[in-house]
């Protein structure tokens, strides 16, 4: 049995990686609703795609639609690097318990699985951030041609 002092030690170790897999999972659940939006506004451009046979607005839309794969890629990637991450903070965990119980120590291992998910945390945040860009740089696509449309229908 671990001593009670090495108890407390052990928990406290334990707490660095807690700290990260609530942040991971918080930037997971983040990045599956925006995943969740990108597909349903794939499916409603491919319902608009069905149902238009103006070339323009098939060209149109069909550059929106790649647009929208494009961030479909990202997130996905940043989810995967979100999942990995979350694998070795939960290894870092599990290395500094049996590092208490096992007489031969991990030596580094918990603090390198404690550095590969940090950096996986920093890859897909910096996945996320492209994808943000994409969907302002859409938003701004939508608009402008919203407004083209408003004043053309104006002037006529």
């Amino acid at each position: 049995m671990i001593p009670t002092d090495s108890q407390y030690a052990v928990l406290t170790a334990m707490l660095a990686p807690a700290f990260f897999l609530t942040a991971t999972g918080s930037l997971l659940i983040s990045a599956s609703n925006r995943l969740a939006r990108v597909v349903d506004r794939l499916r409603q451009l491919m319902k608009e795609m069905e149902q238009t046979t103006d070339p323009d607005e098939l060209q149109w839309l069909d550059h929106r639609v790649t647009r929208q794969r494009r961030r479909s890629g990202l997130i996905l990637r940043a989810n995967q690097m979100l999942y990995l991450s979350l694998s070795f903070f939960v290894a870092t965990s599990l290395m500094v318990v049996l590092e208490a119980f096992v007489p031969s120590p991990a030596g580094l291992l918990p603090t390198t699985f404690a550095i590969l998910g940090v950096l996986g945390l920093f890859a897909s945040s910096l996945l996320l951030s492209r994808e943000s860009t994409i969907a302002l740089a859409i938003l701004n696509e939508e608009m402008d041609r919203s407004h083209t449309r408003a004043r053309a229908g104006g002037a006529l």
